[in-house]
Order: structure tokens, then C-alpha cells, then sequence
């Protein structure tokens, strides 16, 4: 809950105040005074009589009613403090700077929550503790600098991080970048990012509130929260873009499946930011660039042309938006034909457009209005304008500010050079223009920007599955690996074709079995987890002799139980399988069998539940989906039985949370048919 008076307070209240600037209690009160904070400040130390030219309150029994307060003392004092302000002091924002909470040991946790079960009493919003702070327009109550310029309708700022969202301010105060909303979360005790992009969407109004969101995150609590109010601010038109810092686990964890070795707490997490239409960015620069491209507005399409009077630069930017989808196409022999004219010789009108270093403001202008109305599959231009500093070059950049308001496209500024051309840039950026200093860092912006995909619906339909017979088998089951029986009867519950398959313990029941499933059959042991590395398979068993000798082989191995038989037969092999995220829930992953998936880990993920549309997606993102399709005269596998197939595992997870791990492999796959030929389900009810 984010209060009203937290937001724009009439009162201010810095407890552990301090004339020394260079400590959080000084420095807060310095950025409140020196950006004129136009409530009243109060200031509690018990110390001083005057601090920063204000009175000071020895206790804070003694200060008048105040709407915020900002605590700048030892944790330990912390509880106290909050009791008083929010019980006699109508408080109803408390920002805490302090450190020694959860993040510091278990006693500092419990001092977290009852700091937290106070201000919930009281119905008032906390932020932190262990934050630098929150600033908007209204008050800069951070004890960090510099403090950017406030603009409603431009950027919220929400970061795990004080000093990361310090290191992000500081670099958009040089761009120029303005803010609207900056919220340090710390360590989230009752409000964190989950909550503040609550309070984002339930209060945002396009046209006034800001169509850009920045999050820094190090970790994700409540992934289903982010999800809906990131999906629901898509719709109302705004924007998100994201760096989820901790992708690399520190060690290795023991897996038991294909799935448990290839799906990580990380994909979990790009599968839940793709879900949410979210931009994942990889770093700071990024996050800013892409924010940038949103303000500006993205393009429509992905058909971009590139002018430049410096070929070196336009030849990186080519490439990275060529490798990341975004095409740039040659222009019409027509058309360069008719741009040519405008511009000296030597000059190239093919895309990029280059009009050299020779050539004037007026050309540039020529080219941009030439794309605007005469190249109509261009989606956006991409100007590259760098300068020796040889002379002054106002008139360029005045020209470019005029026709990013004439024209419907969106035109991106890129300045390689910046020295040289300190005034002409300060100039532009007074006018309330942003640019681009590096060609590569927006090309791989623009890609993430126009490649991430929309929102899923929070509502997405599943297939119809026999839930009653799932629960029942599950319910019944131990914990750990179920047997081929009972996998059986999930996939038959959950609607997976599967091959014609029997187990056998003794000769007796091998005979039995080898009747049911017909030659030529498979043998696999029942027992060890990883079958092929004991030698536990074998293929093309065609009679009563070669299956009697094998059977007392794979009876020998050690951990086996019994063998199962199963019908052999062919199809291109597929790969299916799901892992519970604490958190999240399951990710699902897919991909070809074999070598696809063993060596070159070639797979998508997704995070249940998969809608159809997801499930397509994931297929089609594939390196080795042209196998799927078909290639070389070669057969190719009937996709939407593998799409059925991908949400039939992601509706049977949602049935049964209790499944820890699940691997389909492989499936086998033909034009008419998806068959299940190996499966494997592990269940763990922790």
C-alpha cells in the first residue's frame, strides 16, 4: 500500500538529522532544502538545538504531526521511533536508510517485521529498510545525488539496489533523461517492487502517468503479482523494461534429469519476463537506451533505415540489427535513383543512406523528409551525426529536433562524438531531446525493444485433462521417481499418447508382456535413473530368444527392478519436459531430442500454465526447427500434436504441483502422430 501522503507529503520529519552533509541524516536534509521542499522539515537529534539553519527536536515525542519520516539512526532505535511517529504522530511514510535488518542476521529480521506489523497497523507505507530512498517531484527524500528533473509523464524507477539505482540516475542526469517516480526498495519489509508496480498500474492513466518503467531486480517474490500488473500496464499503454541481476548460480546443483540439468532458477526467470511482456535488459546502459527508444517511441514494424555521414558506424549498427531480426532494406533501385539527385556525388542511397562528411544540414533533411513519404515500409531512421569539431554545426542538430516533431516515424539521434560538439548537444538536450552515444549499445536496444514478445493473458485456457484420476494417482504416490505404471496412467490422464508398453519381473511375465507389445519391441530396466549409461536399453528385440538373453543381462545390472517392453518405433525424436521453481512453479522446456538436447542444448522454456500460443512460439524459436518442418524432402513432424502435447504437460503441472521434475525423452514425432516413448516424473512434496 502506497499512501497518498507518502507520495506528496506536507510535513517531513529527518530522524538522526545531521550538519554533516556527508553522512545520510545531513545529506537528506541538504537535498530537501537545496531542491525547496515546500512543507514543512523538522529535524530530530538529541544533540544539537539547530542543524542546517532549522530547529531541532531532542526526542521525537516532541515533534508537531509530520506525513513522512525519514530515519537516519542505528537499527536497534528504529522500532521505537516508528511506534511513536505512526501511533501519535499520524505518520504515514517511513523511509529507512538504516542497515542491520534481515540482510544482516535473524534478529535483524525480526526487528524487519515488527517494524513492518506496526506500520501495516497504522496503515502506512514503509519503504526499506536498507534503501537510499524515494524522490519525485514533490520531495527528494534520498541521501543520494544527483537528484534528476521530474517530469510526470516520463520514467518510474524501481530498484533492489540503492546504489544501483544511483549508478542509473547518474548516467541519465547526463543524458538528459528525466524521471517521474524513484523508488528504493531495500529489503522490500512491506514494499517492493511486486507492490509498487501494483500501485503503478491501479494508478496509472495513460497521457499523465509514466509510459516507462525501469526495474532493477536481484531477486523476484511474487512472480504471479508481477506478471498481472506488468500485463495489465501493456494494456493500458505503458511500457517495462528490466536487468533480474543473479543469473549465474555460485556451484553447480545435482540434477537428475535433462530438464534438472537444463532448466535453471534464470530461465524460470525470462520465462516469467517474456510472459509478462517485459524487456529483459543485461546491464545498466542498456536499460537506459531502452527507455530512451520508449519515450521516443518504438517502431511499428521492423524495417529500419539507417542515414549516416560516417560509414564505419553504420556498418556495426547493420549488423547488430541484422542479427537480431530487425531488417534493413536496401531502398528501390527507383528511389535511390531520385535521392541521388539531392545529394553530392560519391554519396549512397541504398540503406544505410550515407550523404558523407561533406554533406549539409539541408541534405540531411531532404533524406529524412525523402524516407517519411516516399518509403512507406520504412518504420523508423536511425540518424548517425558525429562531428572533427572543424566548425560549429547548431544548424544539424536544430534541423534534427524540428523533424522529430514533423515526422510520424521516430527518429533516433545517435552522437558518436561528443567533445566536439559539447555546445550544439547541450543545445538539443535543452529543448528536451535525448540521443543515442554509442550505434551498437541502441541496435541491440532496439532489438530487445521490438523482439520481446506481448503479454500472455493472466487467463489462459488449458486442454482438457482428467484432473480426478490425476489427483487420485499422485495422491496415492511416494515420494521420489514413480513407476512406468503410474507414469502411464498421468499421461493417459493428461491426454499424451504413448507407446504400447508392459513390464516384466520374472520370465514368466516377460512372455506375457512381449505378446501384449508385438515385435519388434525395446527393452529399458526399471530402477536406474540414467538407463543408457548403464547400458539399460536395447533396441530392435525381433524374437523369444534375443528378448529371453536380454532380459537376464539387464536383470543383472545393478538397481534394476524389472524391464519394461515397449512397441519400437520410428518417428524424428522430440523432447518435453517440466521443473518446479520455488516460487514460480514449473518451467517448461522443449526442444528436439538426441544430440539437440545432450549437446547442444537447443530448447525453449516457458512457465506454466503455456497457452497455445506460447506453446508455438517456443517451437518455432527453436535452432533446429526446420527439422520440425520438414527439410530436404525429409518427413516432418505434425506441430500442432507437439503443441498439444507442450500444453497437456503444462496442464497436468498445474494439476499436480506436487511433480518436482518430468522429462518426456524422447517423444517421437511424425506428420501424423506425437508418441511418448520415454518418460520419467519425480515427486517432491516440499
Amino acid at each position: 500500500m502506497i499512501t497518498k501522503e507518502f507520495l506528496n507529503p506536507k510535513s517531513i520529519v529527518v530522524v538522526g538529522g545531521s550538519d554533516n552533509i556527508h553522512k545520510p541524516g545531513g545529506k537528506v536534509l541538504k537535498n530537501l532544502i537545496d531542491t525547496k521542499y515546500p512543507g514543512n522539515i523538522y529535524v530530530v537529534n538529541p544533540k544539537a538545538d539547530t542543524i542546517q539553519g532549522l530547529p531541532c527536536y531532542r526526542r521525537v515525542e516532541d515533534i508537531p504531526q509530520s506525513d513522512v519520516a525519514i530515519l537516519a539512526i542505528p537499527a536497534a532505535f528504529c522500532l521505537n521511533a516508528v511506534e511513536i511517529l505512526c501511533s501519535t504522530k499520524n505518520t504515514k511514510g517511513i523511509i529507512i536508510f538504516s542497515a542491520g535488518f534481515s540482510e544482516e542476521s535473524k534478529e535483524g529480521a525480526v526487528l524487519e517485521k515488527q517494524i513492518r506489523d506496526v506500520v501495516d497497523k497504522y496503515q502506512a507505507t514503509l519503504m526499506g529498510p536498507n534503501c537510499v530512498g524515494y524522490m519525485n517531484g514533490n520531495y527528494a527524500g534520498v541521501f543520494t545525488s544527483p537528484i534528476p528533473k521530474f517530469i510526470p509523464d516520463s520514467i518510474d524507477l524501481i530498484s533492489g539496489s540503492g546504489a544501483t539505482a544511483l549508478f542509473i540516475i547518474d548516467a541519465a542526469v547526463q543524458l538528459g533523461i528525466p524521471f517521474a517516480n524513484v523508488f528504493s526498495v531495500g529489503n522490500s519489509a512491506q514494499t517492493g517492487i511486486e507492490e509498487v508496480l501494483e500501485y503503478l498500474d491501479q494508478s496509472y492513466v495513460h497521457g499523465k502517468s509514466a509510459p516507462v518503467k525501469l526495474i532493477y531486480a536481484e531477486s523476484i517474490k511474487d512472480p504471479i503479482k508481477l506478471w498481472k500488473h506488468a500485463a495489465s500496464l501493456y494494456r493500458k499503454g505503458a511500457r517495462i523494461a528490466a536487468v533480474k541481476a543473479g543469473a549465474s548460480e555460485a556451484g553447480s546443483r545435482a540434477a537428475s534429469s535433462h530438464t534438472g540439468a537444463l532448466a535453471s532458477p534464470d530461465t524460470a526467470v525470462g520465462a516469467l519476463l517474456d510472459k509478462a511482456g517485459i524487456i529483459r535488459c543485461n546491464g545498466r546502459n542498456q536499460l537506459l537506451t531502452v527507455a530512451c527508444i520508449l519515450l521516443k517511441g518504438a517502431p511499428k514494424g521492423k524495417n529500419m533505415c539507417i542515414i549516416t555521414h560516417a560509414g564505419g558506424p553504420a556498418v556495426m549498427l547493420t549488423d547488430v540489427l541484422s542479427e537480431g531480426g530487425i531488417l534493413v532494406h536496401p531502398l528501390e533501385e527507383d528511389k535511390r535513383k531520385q535521392l541521388l539527385e539531392k545529394l553530392f556525388p560519391g554519396s549512397s542511397a541504398t540503406n544505410p543512406i550515407d550523404f558523407l562528411a561533406t554533406g549539409t544540414a539541408e541534405q540531411l533533411g531532404q533524406i529524412i523528409d525523402f524516407v517519411e513519404h516516399q518509403c512507406p515500409r520504412i518504420d523508423g531512421m536511425a540518424v548517425i551525426f558525429g562531428s572533427p569539431g572543424l566548425t560549429h554545426v547548431f544548424d544539424v542538430y536544430e534541423l534534427l529536433d524540428k523533424k522529430m516533431s514533423q515526422c510520424t516515424k521516430p527518429i533516433y539521434p545517435i552522437f558518436p562524438s561528443t567533445l566536439n560538439v559539447i555546445e550544439e548537444i547541450r543545445e538539443f538536450q535543452k529543448k528536451g531531446r535525448i540521443y543515442f552515444p554509442d550505434e551498437v549499445v541502441f541496435g541491440a536496444a532496439l532489438t530487445k525493444v521490438l523482439n520481446t514478445p506481448v503479454p500472455v493473458s493472466e487467463q489462459v485456457r488449458t486442454p482438457d485433462i482428467d484432473e480426478k484420476a490425476i489427483r487420485s494417482v499422485v495422491e496415492q504416490a511416494e515420494e521420489g521417481y514413480l513407476s512406468p505404471d503410474k507414469v502411464g496412467a498421468l499421461l493417459d490422464a493428461a491426454g499424451i499418447r504413448r507407446v504400447r508398453e508392459a513390464v516384466a519381473g520374472n520370465e514368466k511375465e516377460l512372455s506375457e508382456a512381449a505378446s501384449k507389445v508385438g515385435y519388434p519391441l525395446v527393452m529399458k530396466v526399471i530402477g536406474p535413473v540414467h538407463k543408457s549409461d548403464v547400458g539399460g536399453v536395447r533396441l530392435n528385440i525381433r524374437d523369444r530368444e534375443t528378448l529371453l538373453d536380454t532380459f537376464k543381462s539387464m536383470m543383472t545390472i545393478k538397481d534394476t527392478k524389472a524391464v519394461l517392453l515397449q512397441s519400437q518405433i520410428r518417428g524424428r525424436e522430440l523432447f518435453v519436459g517440466s521443473k518446479r521453481e520455488p516460487l514460480f512453479g514449473h518451467t517448461i522446456v522443449c526442444g528436439l531430442g538426441g544430440i539437440f538436447v545432450e549437446v547442444l542444448k537447443d530448447i525453449s522454456t516457458g512457465l506454466s500454465p503455456i497457452s497455445r500460443d506460447e506453446a508455438k512460439k517456443m517451437i518455432r524459436s527453436l535452432r533446429g526447427y526446420g527439422l520440425i518442418k520438414g527439410v530436404r524432402g525429409q518427413e516432418g513432424v505434425n506441430e500442432n500434436l507437439f503443441t498439444d502435447a507442450v500444453c497437456r504437460i503444462s496442464a497436468l503441472c498445474q494439476c499436480a504441483p506436487e511433480i518436482a521434475e518430468m522429462d518426456l525423452n524422447p517423444l517421437l514425432g511424425t506428420a501424423s502422430d506425437v508418441v511418448a516413448v520415454d518418460a520419467r516424473i519425480r515427486i517432491s512434496r516440499l
